[in-house]
């Protein structure tokens, strides 16, 4: 006995060393371990046909290390247990998960139960009716004159009619219906509640092959010829259209959560547990979904670590920025002169100066508030205004009058009077004048730095003999 327990032993030994070497560790992030397919996943992924910057594998390396460091970080930060985190990355996941939950079978089901619904609600109501008419139309605002002359008009059609008239014929040359009289005043198949009471009334009353008398109805006069009725249509005839209804109105999501109620009181169990069950089953058959529904909450964690700690921080880092912008103002300058102010026109010649004098000891950032507050503050708009910073081509008026460039300047419609105000700067004075080349530099900065001290931090390890075996196995 003991001997065919140690042999056991050494068989399932043995079979787990075969499954863990047929997808060996390619390298270990902070103590977790990173299987060659997930690596081989995304590096095939970012490196496909169509990828621009296409990278080699040892050069991919690099890449995902850092994105991996990344997500320790959020997690190390707990990010990964918000309620909004949770809710999205959860929202996601089932999104890829909940189609799987029903089958065919069950789609099938919920058509038949549609069409049933529809037959029995059609069939009890007295099927289908298959009428042709003869319709004069009466105007609701009808003189009592015309009102009477569609009467005797539609009375002398009807008479012709029981004389032996032929009604499709009478029908193409009478009838005020354009979409039923070129077809001989022949309607498709009706079912009550489709068409005016008075016309419905009148078209279950008659019996095959029975024609009414002139009906009045809101829309006018009718003459009805009842040519059959039958059943609600067979539901092969019907099913293309259900399906086509069932995806217009999404009620594969519907038919989803009635199966996901089902199978928790059969089977005793939650919505999520049965997610969660269905999602195993499906990774297991397919690694990519896993990969896939991974990099999905990994990239989650990485916009949000990413926004605090480099993104939005940057943004708010005045004191950093303006730093960074003096360590480096060298690499902000410009080849060509700048113009940093406003280009103007105004209605009145007066406001030329007016403008002049609201801004002169006012910060440029105020410029645009200070103006729209002094001139344009009721409904007369006295100026029009362009800041920025200009170079040369971005503004005609800035072009001749700051940079002497010969050129025309076209007047503006109740604006004639032009000028700017400003000052030509060979290279930038301040944060502002580039400030968002400054943030971007500033933010690869903060990047390299989170980078590095993710290094530190975090102990990475790679498996160099494994990484040459990617996509070569």
């Amino acid at each position: 006995m003991k001997k065919k327990l140690l042999l056991g032993a050494m068989l399932l030994c043995g079979t787990l060393s075969f499954a863990q070497t047929s997808d060996p560790v390619v390298m270990t992030i902070n103590g977790k371990n990173i299987a060659r397919s997930e690596f081989e996943y995304s590096y095939n992924k970012n490196n496909a046909d169509g990828v621009i910057d296409k990278k080699s594998v040892a050069d991919y390396v690099d890449l995902f290390i850092n994105y991996k460091l990344k997500v320790e970080a959020a997690k190390a930060a707990q990010l990964d247990t918000m309620k909004s985190f949770q809710t999205e990355f959860a929202g996601y996941r089932d999104m890829q998960v909940r189609p799987a939950m029903i089958t065919d079978a069950d789609v099938e089901a919920e058509a038949k139960k549609i069409y049933q619904q529809t037959q029995q609600q059609i069939d009890n109501n007295g099927g289908l009716v298959k009428v042709a008419h003869i319709l004069l139309i009466v105007s609701q605002k009808a003189t009592a004159d015309e009102q009477k002359a569609a009467k005797e008009r539609i009375d002398s059609i009807y008479a012709a009619l029981k004389g032996g008239a032929n009604f499709a014929e009478m029908a193409k040359k009478y009838s005020q219906d354009p979409g039923s009289a070129k077809n001989g005043g022949e309607l498709p198949l009706i079912y009550k509640g489709q068409t005016l009471k008075e016309f419905e009334d009148q078209a279950w009353a008659l019996n095959d092959g029975e024609m009414s008398k002139p009906v009045l109805s809101a829309a006018g006069w009718h003459i009805i010829l009842k040519q059959g009725h039958q059943n609600f249509y067979s539901y092969e005839s019907q099913r293309d259209a259900i399906m086509k209804y069932i995806d217009q109105r999404n009620l594969r999501e519907q038919i989803i959560d009635n199966k996901l109620d089902s199978l928790t009181k059969v089977e005793h169990t939650t919505k999520a547990e049965l997610l969660k069950a269905k999602l195993d089953e499906m990774e297991a058959k397919d690694p990519t979904l896993k990969y896939l529904i991974q990099e999905y909450h990994d990239g989650l964690l990485l916009y949000e670590i990413s926004n605090r700690a480099v993104w939005d921080k940057a943004q708010k880092d005045v004191a950093g920025l303006t730093s960074f912008f003096k360590k480096h103002k060298k690499d902000y300058k410009w080849e060509q002169p700048r113009f940093k102010g406003i280009a103007y026109h105004t209605r009145e010649v007066a406001d030329i100066n007016n403008v002049k004098n609201a801004i002169k000891k006012v910060a440029f950032d105020e410029w645009a508030e200070v103006l729209r507050k002094t001139f344009n503050s009721d409904s007369v708009l006295r100026i029009r205004v362009e800041k920025g910073i200009f170079k040369k081509g971005d503004n005609t008026l800035v072009d001749r009058e700051a940079f002497g460039v010969d050129t025309i300047v076209k007047p503006m419609k109740d604006y004639p009077n032009m000028a700017i105000y400003g000052k030509v700067l060979k290279a930038p004075k301040e944060l502002s004048d580039v400030r968002a080349l400054v943030v971007a530099d500033y933010q690869d900065y903060l990047e390299k730095q989170w980078v590095a001290d993710l290094r530190k931090q975090f102990a990475v390890k790679v498996n160099e003999d494994v990484l040459k075996t990617v996509n070569k196995h």
